[in-house]
């Protein structure tokens, strides 16, 4: 067998198993609050391991991609990938997902087969990992805050601008740039060239859905305003004919 295979073998098994210890201790949260922790736990060591491959082991991304994959990059890649394997099948089978994170999820897993296939451009996907998962943390912190009633805040507020904002910055600057990086430069693959435009395009679909999300609730939060003003105003008439 593969070592590659026996190592996305032993991630996958040993996700699985995060998922069914926390299921087993912490059961009367639910499903997919215990399959959120995994994937908040997967997006800070993704984050956490790329980060130090493109900083400190390099090589940097938008000066040398194409290059070949070095250990480090092979075992990031290797580790997201049984991740993405389990969200997916999760996923799948409790219907929780649209067409889009389903999309982004199966563009994720053929992009890090193509790479170990390759044996090149690792240092691009760990900079997708980086540049995608840095938000994920943000991401499930809002559905935690959602779904424990405690969203309506300024911690909540303060969640949803600085995900909005890092989303834009992350994934959509950084990330065209990478793009643009990729597309000039002589040594990556054709076929990686366009994986890297499909994901920048997967991330525009994103970027429409927050840009929604945020016009909502920039709505919602000038109407509150609106109606507590008035209210005051209300008050301050009664008090005055008093």
């Amino acid at each position: 067998m593969s070592p590659l295979v026996l190592g996305v073998g032993v991630c996958l098994a040993g996700w699985i198993a995060l998922y069914a210890l926390l299921c087993y201790t912490n059961g009367s949260c639910g499903y997919e609050w215990n399959c959120r922790l995994v994937t908040l736990f997967h997006g800070i060591l993704a984050v956490c391991i790329t980060a130090y491959i493109g900083y400190i082991d390099g090589p940097w991304p938008f000066t040398y991609p194409g290059t070949k994959n070095t250990p480090l990059q092979i075992t990031a890649m290797v580790i997201s990938l049984g991740y993405f394997i389990f969200d997916m099948a999760w996923c799948v089978y409790f219907r929780t997902e649209g067409l889009v994170m389903l999309a982004h999820h199966t563009m994720s897993i053929l992009g890090i087969l193509l790479t170990l296939w390759l044996g090149e451009s690792g240092i691009e996907s760990c900079a997708v990992l980086f540049g995608s998962e840095i938000t994920n943390p943000l991401l499930q912190t809002r559905w935690f805050l959602k779904h424990s009633g405690r969203y309506d805040s300024f911690l909540g507020d303060v969640v949803d601008v600085l995900f909005v904002l890092l989303f834009v910055f992350m994934r959509i600057f950084v990330g065209g740039t990478m793009l643009y990086c990729e597309l000039i430069s002589p040594r990556p693959k054709f076929i990686i060239k366009c994986g890297g435009v499909a994901m920048y395009a997967l991330s525009w679909v994103f970027m429409v859905d927050i840009g929604r999300f945020a016009y909502r609730k920039s709505q919602l939060k000038h109407q509150r305003w609106m109606n507590r003003r008035r209210m005051a105003e209300v008050n301050g008439q009664d008090v005055k004919r008093d």
